[in-house]
């Protein structure tokens, strides 16, 4: 019996992309084979693993060992299931963490939820980014009437602001060099106020909004190492900052200046950072915050369509890779159609 192939974005080196056809081994017991309908392209961790652009000796450097196949907002569909598997049946939806490919095979430990038939593919291909940002502000511990400003409204970031306003953030201010994305943030219900990143006064007009306080809590979702130290001028004495981009190089700190004398409180945010399994202590897991995405999607407290601007073919994602490398800040969510 011939093995079935898969074809796969892969990264053969820094700005190239090829689709290559790998081998599935068959279903062993526990395990299910899905088919994808749709995949989401992060604009953050994918952009830099494919644009190369991240220091040497760094983790990047460690992660980034081509040829690698791209990708972790998988959406398919169920069809077909091994010995003793339960929980999936063939023809239900997907979501899960795996790269760009025809087809995937889930097996024990591997993270993924099931779809509801209220939840339509663009609204669930997302989910994975979705929980990187609940991760997130979970780690914030927003508390109600807290001011939070999100640096970077890219993906991540305008997801970030959704959900501190969800958490009680008040008011949650975005902030972004591109305009686009700051009328998106705001047409989305994101924020309450967008900012001109390039701004120099950036601070004072949080100030202006916050009753002469500057923000509680603010979110790096820029990946910019050259935005970090500016956005410091933006957080209270003792407020929280919250590293949720992967920065894609060395920040120079002076820890007087930016920890001990203001005492601020740095959180990292990434999203192995979630617990493996539920716990009295932290119940959060990747499977349960994705859970409440697709909840919050399904009763219409949210709506995250307008989010996607860009749809490629499966078979164009060396020129999806390209627009989005070209057009930094141009996109939103790009997605690749397998359907």
């Amino acid at each position: 019996m011939s093995l079935l192939k898969t074809p796969t974005v892969v990264c053969k080196g820094p700005l190239e992309i090829e689709l290559v056809e790998r081998a599935l081994p068959e279903l062993a017991a526990g395990e299910f084979l899905v088919k994808a309908r749709m995949t989401a392209i992060s604009t953050g961790t994918e952009l830099t693993l494919y644009a190369g652009e991240y220091p040497a000796g760094s983790v990047w450097h460690s992660i980034a060992k081509y040829p690698l196949a791209l990708g972790y907002c998988h959406l398919g569909e169920v069809v077909d299931v091994g010995e003793g598997v339960k929980d999936v049946s063939v023809g239900d939806r997907v979501v899960g963490w795996k790269p760009h490919s025809m087809y995937s095979i889930y097996g024990r430990g591997d993270h993924w939820v099931k779809v509801s038939v209220e939840v339509s593919d663009e609204e669930a291909v997302i989910t994975n980014l979705a929980v990187i940002s609940i991760n997130a502000v979970r780690r914030a511990k927003i508390q109600l009437g807290e001011c939070v400003a999100v640096y970077g409204l890219g993906p991540i970031g305008v997801l970030a602001a959704l959900f501190s306003r969800l958490e009680g953030g008040f008011p949650v201010i975005g902030i972004d060099l591109f305009e686009h994305r700051r009328r998106l943030a705001e047409k989305i219900g994101a924020a309450h106020l967008t900012l001109d990143g390039a701004d120099p006064r950036v601070a004072e007009k949080i100030k202006d909004a916050n009753h002469g306080r500057l923000a509680d809590v603010v979110f790096e979702a820029t990946g910019s190492p050259e935005a970090i130290l500016a956005e410091f001028q933006a957080l209270r004495r003792q407020g929280r900052l919250i590293v949720l981009s992967s920065p894609r190089g060395p920040v120079p700190f002076d820890f007087h200046d930016l920890c001990n004398w203001p005492s601020y409180i740095i959180i990292g945010a990434h999203v192995n950072s979630h617990p493996e399994t539920e716990s009295a202590d932290n119940p959060w897991t990747r499977r349960r915050n994705g859970e409440l995405y697709l909840d919050l999607v399904r009763r219409g407290e949210i709506s995250v369509r307008e989010l996607i601007t860009h749809r490629f073919r499966w078979d164009m994602a060396a020129q999806a890779y390209q627009r989005i490398f070209q057009e930094r800040g141009a996109t939103g969510i790009v997605v690749l159609d397998w359907m």
